[in-house]
């Protein structure tokens, strides 16, 4: 597989990817007891500037699965931290920044975040 650094994610605005889950819907997080009310994963493709496979959030599907193939609808861009997460929906399916941002509250409320789209 070949493994990109990914500085830039905007440029895969719009693009259908297929990512790895492994945080699935209904999981506990290892370390901070939370529940995961999404599909929760990875880019094995592209390096986020943590060094890791750039994370993504799943909205859309209410169950748990093992991959998702869906396109790629925004960017929850981190002010205070290195690594942005990427925003993925099945294809066709839309949400605005401010859907997104409560369906990921869960996550980003322990972060400086803003959610990029298409249209920011």
């Amino acid at each position: 597989m070949n493994v990109r650094p990914s500085p830039d994610v905007k440029q895969l605005l719009g693009q259908s990817v297929t990512i790895i889950i492994d945080r699935p819907f209904g999981s506990r997080h290892p370390e901070h007891n939370f529940i995961y009310p999404l599909n929760y994963g990875y880019l094995p493709s592209h390096i986020a500037a943590d060094g890791e496979a750039l994370d993504a959030y799943v909205l859309g599907v209410f169950e748990p699965v093992e991959t998702f193939s869906g396109t790629f609808i925004a960017i929850v861009h981190r002010k205070n931290d290195v690594e942005d997460k990427l925003v993925l929906a099945p294809a066709g399916k839309r949400y605005s920044a401010e859907q997104i941002s409560a369906l990921v509250e869960f996550q980003e409320r322990f972060w400086d975040t803003e959610i990029l789209t298409n249209n920011h």
